[in-house]
């Protein structure tokens, strides 16, 4: 198969990358990334090189916007494509803050012009996999007690999960209009290697590592549900595989923390003062709590969790002080 992975550069997507080469050399990937400041080509290393040109045969890059319809239609031609994987989307929540235009322009219309492309060239019923790749954030937030599921109601609370919301709709109306097989998968927080070092993880080992104040929101006891990216890959590549068409799957890791839990957790690991800890004034609408119930896709497909919490916090912070400069 050419699967045309979206946003591959970018962390969730270059994982994939990664993970699915090496269990699928059948398989050539074509990415499309748009190299705004989430993606970065490093991500890609040794399968694509700095300036994007192939490292390895069965992964081509091409820089564009998945917005631009012309490239995405030219893409689907001449590669031929037979199954998309949709991670490209503005996901930083504080930008959708200050710019909530960029990522309905980007996650509501750039989804819409793949599934039309990919319905123009593949036809209405087509057997043709397309995946896209959401968020938890679209059921808003959680109290105390519970879980999110594939049946909980929709309720975002910021620009962010509100377009990804809008995306999910477009998604799910191509299945049930014109029959595309499509799945929407809607994960937890992840972590691991190639995250953004903006994201809280990263940005506490780099804030830490030169002794900078690292800042957190409000009070810190806002929750979270963590899971590590190989394990997020593993169950995509079930979904892609082996998911009937127009099913949805919420993927969790079962690793609830608090984020001042974590900060802790990671300046003892690195043998930094917790003095370092700076609280700052709360985001706008901030979730206090997303949790996951995955039992749909443990049941259904075979996929659970592999990695604890204090295993993958381990891993991925050695992997920073090894492989990236923050």
């Amino acid at each position: 198969m050419n699967i045309l992975v979206t946003g591959a550069a970018g962390f969730i997507g270059s994982n994939f990358v990664h993970y699915y080469t090496e269990r699928h050399p059948e398989d050539k990937i074509i990415v499309l990334d748009k190299l705004t400041y989430a993606g970065n080509l490093l991500n890609l290393a040794p399968l694509i090189d700095e300036e994007g040109k192939s490292e390895d045969e069965r992964v081509k890059f091409i820089r564009g916007d998945i917005c631009d319809r012309e490239l995405v239609s030219k893409i689907f031609a001449e590669d031929e494509i037979s199954g998309v994987i949709h991670f490209a989307a503005e996901s930083h929540v504080d930008n959708s803050i200050k710019n909530p235009s960029v990522f309905v322009e980007t996650n509501v219309l750039g989804t819409q012009v793949l599934l039309d492309t990919a319905k123009e060239f593949w036809g209405e019923g087509s057997s043709q996999k397309f995946i896209h790749i959401s968020t938890d954030e679209v059921y808003g937030t959680l109290g105390e007690n519970g879980y999110f599921t594939e049946l909980s109601p929709y309720q975002p609370n910021s620009p962010y999960s509100a377009s990804k919301a809008g995306s999910d709709m477009v998604a799910r109306a191509y299945f049930e209009t014109f029959k595309m097989n499509v799945n929407i998968t809607n994960c937890s927080n992840n972590y691991g290697p190639y995250q953004h070092p903006e994201k809280l993880i990263p940005t506490i080992i780099r804030k830490a590592l030169v002794d900078e104040k690292v800042p957190v929101y409000g009070d810190g006891m806002n929750v979270r549900d963590w899971l590590y990216v190989e394990d997020h890959c593993k169950a995509i590549d079930l979904v892609f595989h082996k998911a009937p068409a127009g099913e949805k799957y919420c993927i969790g890791g079962h690793n609830e923390m608090h984020n001042i839990d974590i900060v802790k957790l990671i300046l003892k690991r690195l043998g930094k003062s917790e003095d370092l800890i700076e609280f700052v004034e709360d985001r706008k609408g901030h979730d206090y709590r997303y949790a996951i119930d995955p039992t749909k896709i443990g049941e259904e497909l075979g996929w659970k969790p592999d990695t604890k919490f204090a295993e993958g916090i381990v891993k991925t912070t050695d992997w920073y002080l090894a492989e990236r400069s923050l």
